[in-house]
């Protein structure tokens, strides 16, 4: 079995300092099922690509070792020990365990940044052919390549494709999401692990799926799998994850317009550019405190937590019901006291003056203003603007004339059923224009997501600078 993984981000070599494994050696580490060696084809400041070769014992299999006699596999003649299954998910987890986890000494800001990655697994059994491989990986984000593995069997018209695959992924975002993704979704495409399947795969579902699966639009197909199809298991998974990403915290009416908004946007991994694009911002306005205004589960909170210049991170909300929502999603209660100290939730309205959210460096607002109707805008702008008095506020909100290049979504309609506008770039910036002009604040803006040449982007940002 093969993966490996490689980047163009300078230097390259920051690869290893991820990994936790120097570019200049060779490793062996032992497996209860066999040997796995990491290695790098490739190490320089340009490019660097560090390969994962799983050596997997078939005898050994077979016989068992120890207390187990009966072994893992039951035949010497199989295709488990030659290609990408749960034993590569397993040796990610215990060779990469650090990175895999979003965990670097040496690089930490690294750890949650969103880099040029390409990851190749070989020999990958794709029950369902490339039509499968596309429906796992590309709602992620990624560009996704697919080669038969092997030759075809027969010939001309009764030629047999063979359900192995060599697939190759690339994408931009933080080597622990793709190692999250490898580790959940090969055992997926291969139908089939290698161990017993009980309560321990949910918690480690939930541990590598809760920050994508439950917005993935094969959430449910993949789950049934992950779990072997037992469905006691995948309904208790299915709940959790709806629980992590807080889709008890609206009504019957919302969820179905959520549930489209997602679904709309997954393909692009929009949301997670959101939150890149967001997070970027308030670090180079400097800010160490911060108001995520309309928090909802905090999606924006956990994005600035692994960044140690935001010190105070205060989300406010208007529902109880999600805030203890963000709390349960961000762990707050087991967290350790650094880190929980750092973040404090609010219930509030943002249309009203509110002194406890005065003096902060910045605020967000992400997603926020498009649902409240036109005529309580001024208000929040009194609010945030002339009392709050934020040194820096970033808002995004949808860009309307950008709808029309989502598949299936009429032109007339919103993102969202909540929605009670979507503005026109023009629109927007006039709005922001005169915002920072009554407000003595200076306004920039920035597309967030891949611009059309026409439609411009899918989101649009604008970042307020209060004047001295």
């Amino acid at each position: 079995m093969l993966l490996t993984i490689a980047t163009m981000h300078r230097p390259a070599t920051d690869l290893g300092f991820l990994l936790h494994k120097n570019p200049a050696r060779a490793q062996t580490f032992d497996l209860a099922f066999g040997k796995a060696h990491v290695f790098y084809p490739e190490a320089s400041e340009e490019r660097c690509e560090a390969a994962l070769l799983l050596d997997v014992d078939p005898v050994g299999l077979v016989r068992g070792s120890g207390g187990n006699r009966r072994g893992v596999l039951t035949e010497y003649i199989s295709d488990r020990p030659y290609v990408a299954s749960s034993f590569l998910s397993v040796a990610i987890a215990r060779v990469f365990g650090s990175a895999l986890g979003g965990r670097s000494k040496e690089r930490p800001e690294l750890a949650a940044t969103p880099l040029p990655l390409v990851a190749t697994v070989a020999a990958l059994p794709c029950r369902g052919g490339e039509a499968a491989v596309r429906r796992l990986f590309e709602p992620l984000g990624y560009g996704v390549r697919v080669e038969p593995s092997a030759g075809e069997t027969g010939g001309g018209e009764q030629a047999v494709p063979s359900r192995y695959r060599n697939v190759s992924l690339e994408a931009r975002l933080p080597l622990r999401d793709l190692l999250a993704h490898l580790y959940v979704l090969i055992p997926v495409l291969d139908n089939d692990k290698h161990y017993w399947v009980g309560e321990a795969e949910v918690e480690k579902l939930i541990a590598r799926g809760g920050d994508w699966l439950a917005a993935h639009p094969e959430r449910n197909f993949i789950t049934r799998r992950y779990l072997k199809r037992q469905p006691r298991l995948a309904t208790e998974a299915l709940r959790r994850l709806a629980d992590e990403e807080g889709g008890d915290a609206v009504d019957a009416e919302a969820a179905p317009g959520r549930d489209r908004e997602q679904a709309l946007e997954a393909p692009a991994r929009l949301n997670d550019q959101r939150m890149d694009a967001v997070v970027a911002a308030l670090r180079a306005a400097g800010a160490a405190d911060v108001l995520d205004l309309g928090c909802g589960e905090g999606r924006l909170i956990k994005a600035l937590l692994p960044h140690a210049q935001f010190a105070r991170i205060v989300g406010v909300d208007a529902s109880v019901r999600t805030l203890e929502i963000a709390a349960r999603r961000l762990k707050l209660a087991r967290s350790p006291d650094a880190e929980r100290g750092r973040v404090t939730l609010l219930h509030g309205a943002l249309t009203y003056r509110d002194r406890r959210l005065e003096g902060f460096g910045a605020a967000a607002l992400v997603e926020v203003i498009e649902h409240l109707e036109p005529g309580r805008l001024r208000a929040l702008e009194h609010a945030l603007f002339r009392f709050a008095k934020p040194k820096t506020v970033v808002v995004t909100t949808p860009n309307r004339e950008y709808n029309v290049l989502f598949p299936g979504l009429p032109a007339d309609r919103p993102r969202h059923p909540d929605h009670r506008f979507e503005w026109t770039r023009a629109e927007f910036a006039a709005w922001a224009g005169g915002v920072a002009e009554a407000w003595n604040y200076t306004v920039a803006y920035q597309a967030v997501g891949e611009a059309d040449a026409t439609h411009g982007p899918p989101t649009q940002m604008a970042v307020f600078s209060r004047c001295a």
